[in-house]
C-alpha cells in the first residue's frame, strides 16, 4: 500500500506539490493524470525517496522507501518511459 499524507514540495518560492494526500491499495491500478508541471513526477520522486519533501510523508507498505531492507527488490516504479524500446 502507498500512503501519502500532506505531501508538499517547494523549490524556492515555486510550489511543485501542495498538501497532497491519497492512498493506493494493493491490486488497484492507479495513474497520475495532469498537465506538464502538475507535480506528478515530483510526487513519484518523493514516494521513491529521490526527492525530500518540504512537508508531509510518503509510506510504502507502512515505511518510507529508504527504510525498506531491499527496496529495489520489493518496489518497482517507472517514472519516465522514454528509455523503453517499443520494438523490443
Amino acid at each position: 500500500m502507498i500512503d501519502v499524507t500532506n505531501l508538499t514540495k517547494h523549490y524556492g518560492r515555486h510550489i511543485a506539490v501542495d498538501d497532497l494526500s491519497f492512498t493506493v491499495r494493493p491490486g488497484v491500478v492507479t495513474a497520475f493524470l495532469g498537465p506538464n508541471g502538475a507535480g506528478k513526477t515530483t510526487t513519484m520522486r518523493m514516494i521513491l525517496g529521490l526527492d525530500r519533501p518540504t512537508a508531509g510523508r510518503a509510506l510504502v507498505n507502512g515505511r518510507p522507501f529508504e527504510q525498506h531492507r531491499a527496496p529495489l527488490r520489493e518496489i518497482g516504479a517507472l517514472i519516465d518511459a522514454k528509455g523503453i524500446n517499443p520494438r523490443a
